[in-house]
């Protein structure tokens, strides 16, 4: 591959990165070592989907200079709002350029003739104003940015672990059980979904996930986990588990689900994320040599921020209409309020053992990239702040730490994350717009919906 001049843009200094003779010579062998001939280009839009193209392996070259070009609307996953305008640019709107990142190249393991990039995107070169910058609804790209920018500041490293849980159905996976308990951790329904978890855990592993434990939970609901590491990180392996899900239940002729709350009386499909902060070797959220669960001065604060900011989060971590019906059936571990606890499962936010925070308001729809960017912002404003989270129970708002209330409803959500300049700042103006019009728009459409249940209430129902 050719010289190239001195850097003038960012796509500029990412075709730079893709140059690297040794980076490219890596790919390359393993191309040749696995058999690859087709590679998956691919970005996430905003609700998590993961898109791209598919190019014939023999292109490696040229699509690392050039990467692949895809039209903008496509973050919003093509969607039209209720008066049919197209959300996220519009028909006529210059497509964007995605550039894959060199070193998250794997090879599928359920078909080695096919390999995989995650990208990042950027406006095309020939724009004469912002041609080659960042294009402003990545939401990988951004989470990147902002972590970096974070550990600029702080001097510190987000690292997470999420719990994914998603609902599978299908042949002999029915699970009759009592009405007053609860299934999980059985042995002998891990034993009906064994073909399930061992294709996930297989896949994961040939495809960079430590996986490390999982659990039956709830009819249907499996949770299989992998070992945390840096936020940016660990949210490309939370698309690609999803990517893993889907492939599996192709295999087996079963269905997977990651509907925040299939049902009333069962637990809904969260994706808690358990949060640390680093310097260096060290978890500053724990003090070195301390048995009992305790958070320092710092995680004191960064918790402080994380409540704060839990209301203006919401739209986020829980971003469709029926990520609420999680919240208002009641006693199945779902936060009621916001608070935080001593490893205590009912809260936001429980500080569990080895130094972590369990954050509990994400689920299983929720973007990662989004998630994480979010969190980054809340928590540099909860150490900018010293926010004091207030004594860890059930109640730190009865006893007069008034954090804002959490949000029932999808509308309720968007409203918060309207007026929380914090939370915005996490994003672009062009991923909050685009964020806001499809959510706003899913809103609306469910207004205006009549379900089933206004059927049994109110159809044969006289005055």
């Amino acid at each position: 591959m050719t010289a190239r001049p001195a850097s003038t843009t960012a796509l500029d200094r990412h075709r730079e990165r893709n140059s690297d003779r040794s980076a490219v010579d890596t790919v390359r062998e393993r191309i040749a070592e696995t058999g690859v001939e087709y590679v998956y280009y691919q970005s996430v839009t905003l609700s998590g989907r993961a898109v791209g193209k598919v190019v014939p392996a023999v292109h490696l070259l040229r699509n690392l200079e050039k990467g692949v070009q895809m039209h903008r609307s496509v973050v919003a996953d093509f969607q039209t709002d209720r008066s049919g305008a197209l959300l996220g640019g519009g028909a006529r709107a210059a497509e964007f350029t995605a550039l894959p990142d060199l070193d998250t190249f794997a090879v599928l393991p359920w078909d080695t003739t096919v390999g995989r990039f995650f990208c990042r995107l950027y406006e095309p070169a020939h724009l004469p104003e912002r041609g080659g910058e960042p294009f402003a609804a990545d939401a990988r790209g951004n989470l990147i940015r902002r972590h970096r920018e974070f550990t600029g500041r702080t001097g510190l490293v987000l690292r997470s672990g999420c719990e994914p849980e998603a609902t599978w159905t299908g042949p002999g996976l029915e699970v009759p059980h009592r009405p007053d308990a609860c299934p999980a951790y059985r042995i002998d329904l891990l034993e009906r979904a064994r073909p399930i978890y061992q294709k996930v855990i297989t896949y994961g592993r040939a495809l960079g996930l430590d996986m490390i434990e999982g659990d039956y939970e709830d009819p249907g609901q499996l949770e299989l986990n992998w070992m945390y590491d840096r936020a940016e990180l660990t949210a490309d392996r939370l698309v690609t588990f999803r990517q893993i899900c889907r492939q599996v239940a192709r295999e087996l002729g079963v269905t997977v689900s990651f509907m925040p709350k299939p049902a009333i009386g069962v637990m809904g499909n969260g994706c808690h994320h358990n949060l640390s902060l680093w310097n260096g070797t060290e978890n500053v959220l724990a003090e070195p040599g301390r048995r009992e669960l305790h958070l320092t001065e710092t995680g004191q604060h960064a918790l402080g921020g994380i409540l704060a900011h839990a209301a203006g989060a919401m739209a986020v971590m829980g971003p469709t209409v029926n990520s609420y019906k999680r919240y208002w059936d009641t006693g199945l571990f779902a936060p009621e309020r916001i608070d935080w606890g001593m490893d205590d499962k009912t809260c936001t936010v429980r500080l569990s053992a080895n130094g972590r925070l369990e954050y509990k308001l994400p689920d299983a729809m929720v973007n990662p990239y989004l998630s994480h960017a979010v969190l980054l912002a809340v928590i540099a404003d909860g150490l900018t702040n010293r926010t004091d989270p207030g004594p860890p129970q059930g109640t730190a708002r009865e006893l007069g730490h008034p954090f804002p209330a959490l949000p029932l409803t999808l509308g309720e959500a968007l409203t918060a994350f309207t007026e929380d300049t914090v939370v915005t700042s996490a994003l672009t103006e062009e991923i909050c717009s685009v964020f806001l019009a499809g959510r706003s728009d899913e809103w609306a459409r469910f207004c205006a919906a009549v379900t089933d249940w206004e059927h049994q209430m109110y159809a044969e129902g006289t005055p």
